[in-house]
C-alpha cells in the first residue's frame, strides 16, 4: 500500500480533508505531521497516524515508497523542501499540492531530482468542498512513472465527481492552477458586479427580488455555475450582506498570471481589473460587490470572512 502524509504550516481546512479522504478509503495508511499540534490531534481522530517530527514520520515507513504530500503557503515551500530532501530516502516522491509559483516549482524540481527523488506539482481545486464533491487536480512532472505510482491516491481524491490528469512537464500543474485561479478572479468579479447592479436598482418604490432572480438563473441559464449557485445561496441567506466588511484578500496567483501574460504579450484586462478591485478593497474601497466577493471566498474556500490580512 502507498502511504501518503499531508503536511502544512497552518490549520487550513483542505489539508485535513485530503488526509482524511485518503485514510477513509481504507486503501492506504496516512501519516500526518504539522507544526500545529491541534491539527495533528484533529487528524488522529480520523484514523490518521499523527507524528511530531519529520524523522518520526519517516520511521513509520518500512519497505514502502515514501510519498510526501506538502500543502504549504508559497512563502515556505523552498524551506520545507530543503529540510525534507536532507532526510528522505532516495526514490521518494514529493508532491507540492499548494498554490506555488510555477517558476519556483521548476527550480525545486531540479534540486529534488539532483537529490535522487521524484517531484510532482499538483494544482488542487475544489476548496473545502473537495472532500464531498471530489478534487480537480492538474499534475505536472518530468517523471511520468511517479504520476502513475500515485494514481491510486488521486483516484480516491477525485471521487465522486472530480478528476485528475497529467497536463505537462514540471511546473505545468501549478501553471494550470494559476490560470484557473486567475479566471476565477474574473468570473467572481463579473458575478459580484452584476449582483451589485441588481441590488441597487429600484422600480418605483421596490427593488428587484434578488433571491428570486438568482434562483431563476440557477436553472439552465447561460451564466449558471457553481460560483453562481454559491452566490445565490449567499444572497438568500443575507440579501444585503450585513456585517460583511468587504475586504477581499488575494493569494498572488492572479499576479503571477498577469506577469506570465505580460511576458507573452497577452493582454488580460478583466483579470487585471479584478485584482485591482481586490487591492483597493484592502485600502478601504468596499461595496456590495466586494462584500459578495469576500463571502464567496468564504463559501468555497473557507477563507476568513472579514479582513483576512494575513494571506
Amino acid at each position: 500500500d502507498l502511504h501518503s502524509f499531508p503536511t502544512r504550516r497552518s490549520s487550513d481546512l483542505p489539508t485535513g480533508q485530503i488526509a482524511r479522504k485518503i485514510s477513509e478509503s481504507r486503501e492506504h495508511e496516512v501519516v500526518g505531521w504539522d507544526i500545529d499540534e491541534a491539527l495533528i490531534r484533529k487528524l488522529e481522530k480520523n484514523q490518521i497516524i499523527g507524528v511530531r517530527s519529520r524523522t518520526e514520520l519517516i520511521s513509520q515507513f518500512k519497505n514502502e515508497v515514501v510519498v510526501l504530500w506538502l500543502m504549504l503557503p508559497a512563502t515556505v515551500v523552498n524551506e520545507e523542501i530543503g529540510a525534507w530532501i536532507k532526510i528522505l530516502p532516495k526514490d521518494s516522491i514529493i508532491i507540492d499540492g499548494g498554490n506555488s509559483n510555477f517558476r519556483n516549482t521548476q527550480k525545486n524540481n531540479k534540486r529534488i531530482l539532483r537529490a535522487g527523488m521524484k517531484f510532482i506539482d499538483i494544482g488542487v481545486s475544489g476548496g473545502i468542498w473537495g472532500y464531498e464533491r471530489g478534487f480537480a487536480m492538474t499534475c505536472g512532472t518530468d517523471e511520468k512513472e511517479a504520476y502513475e505510482k500515485i494514481k491510486p491516491i488521486l483516484d480516491i481524491l477525485a471521487k465522486p465527481n472530480g478528476k485528475h490528469a497529467l497536463v505537462g512537464r514540471s511546473g505545468a500543474g501549478h501553471y494550470a492552477k494559476m490560470v484557473h485561479n486567475a479566471i476565477e478572479y474574473g468570473m467572481m468579479q463579473s458575478l459580484a458586479e452584476g449582483y451589485h447592479l441588481l441590488h441597487e436598482h429600484t422600480f418605483g418604490e421596490n427593488g428587484i427580488d434578488l433571491v428570486a432572480t438568482t434562483n431563476v438563473w440557477r436553472h439552465e441559464s447561460v451564466i449558471n455555475s457553481w460560483l453562481n449557485d454559491l452566490a445565490s445561496d449567499i444572497i438568500a441567506e443575507n440579501p444585503d450582506l450585513e456585517n460583511i466588511d468587504g475586504y477581499v484578500s488575494e493569494n498572488n496567483e492572479a499576479r503571477w498570471a498577469l506577469e506570465a501574460g505580460k511576458a507573452q504579450n497577452i493582454a488580460m484586462p478583466a483579470i487585471q481589473s479584478a485584482l485591482d478591485i481586490r487591492i483597493r478593497s484592502q485600502k478601504g474601497e468596499v461595496s456590495y460587490a466586494t462584500k459578495l466577493l469576500a463571502t464567496l471566498r468564504f463559501k468555497f474556500g473557507g477563507h476568513n470572512l472579514n479582513g483576512d490580512k494575513r494571506e
